[in-house]
């Protein structure tokens, strides 16, 4: 059997840039070698060397997090050497990193989402104003990005200016989101045009984290990960069907993971990620295993998924 020749781009230049080493280690030790000849770049010091390599790479698949990594930039440079890669393209990777556009596309697709301002730097803001809509206390967000860096759950006005400063080191606008109390999950798809639902992941964040942070998403043993989730039946297949209208919201493809909060028995959704992370504690490879699929099934799937993107 010929081997697959796969690019593996892990590293970057984003705030994510740690978290996306570990997962690329964890992708290159599960990919089955006897399938595959993997030669991994780092985009921070390997664009040349990728762009070099270009016609004998048969696919990428992308590890990468953040901006200039999940938000189509790379899927774009590939684009154009002609590289398939898993996962969505230059749309999909664009709409999903921005916060601001992925809200307003949900509330297009009926999906229920918390109550939510869009601030701008240097623009004034009362606190107090913010008590109304969205109400405290709130969650604030950069526009773009993830892993929770320079996210802020805020519990009154006093607290806010602070929370802001950190967010806005990340970009010009900040998500000003209502905190809702709940059972966090995270629903994941894969698939291209027939999309499968993996079951639902209940996170629970150990003490001392008032919410799913970057310590407690990254850190062994901050927090619990339950799967199937301790939800019932019909809030779970509910919590299914709204990842998949997600995913398809975004003009998402290949796979997805969509994070939500069960707040009085109305899930909401939060955000939506296109390249779930891969390390030893993240979730997409928790809900494949609990389906029976195992890490390299898994990666086997997307890369088929990735070559199944540029078939007539």
């Amino acid at each position: 059997m010929t081997k697959l020749n796969v690019a593996l781009l892990s590293g970057g230049i984003s705030a994510e840039r740690e978290v996306s080493i570990k997962s690329g280690n964890q992708v290159y030790e599960a990919l089955d070698k006897a399938k595959y000849d993997v030669t991994r770049y780092d985009p921070a010091t390997d664009l040349g060397k990728l762009v070099a390599n270009a016609s004998g790479i048969d696919v990428a698949l992308i590890v990468l997090h953040g901006p200039y990594g999940e938000d189509g930039t790379v899927q774009g440079l590939l684009d154009l050497l002609h590289i398939p890669y898993q996962g969505s393209g230059v749309l999909g990777s664009a709409l999903a990193i921005d916060k601001w556009t992925s809200k307003r596309l949900y509330k297009e697709a009926d999906i229920p989402i918390p109550s939510f301002q869009v601030l701008t730097q240097n623009e004034a803001c009362d606190p107090e104003v913010l008590s109304e809509k969205p109400g405290y206390p709130l969650v604030v967000k950069p526009r773009y990005g993830g892993s929770s860096i320079g996210t802020s759950l805020v519990q009154s006005p006093r607290q806010l200016p602070e929370a802001l400063g950190r967010a806005f080191e990340y970009g010009p606008h900040v998500i000003v989101e209502a905190y809702l109390q709940g059972t966090e999950i995270t629903g994941c798809v894969f698939g291209n045009e027939d999309l499968q639902t993996l079951p639902i992941v209940e996170i629970v964040p150990g003490s001392g984290h008032a919410f799913f942070d970057y310590e407690a998403k990254y850190k062994a043993g901050a927090t619990r990960e339950i799967c199937p989730a301790r939800i019932s039946d019909t809030l779970s297949g509910r919590a299914q069907s709204l990842a998949v209208t997600a995913h398809r919201a975004l003009c998402c493809r290949g796979y997805s993971r969509t994070d939500m909060i069960v707040h009085d028995d109305v899930i909401y959704v939060l955000e939506t990620n296109t390249i779930p992370g891969m390390t030893p504690v993240s979730l997409f490879p928790l809900a494949a295993k609990t389906a029976g699929i195992s890490f390299t099934k898994l990666l086997d799937r997307l890369i088929e998924l990735a070559l199944d993107k540029v078939s007539p």
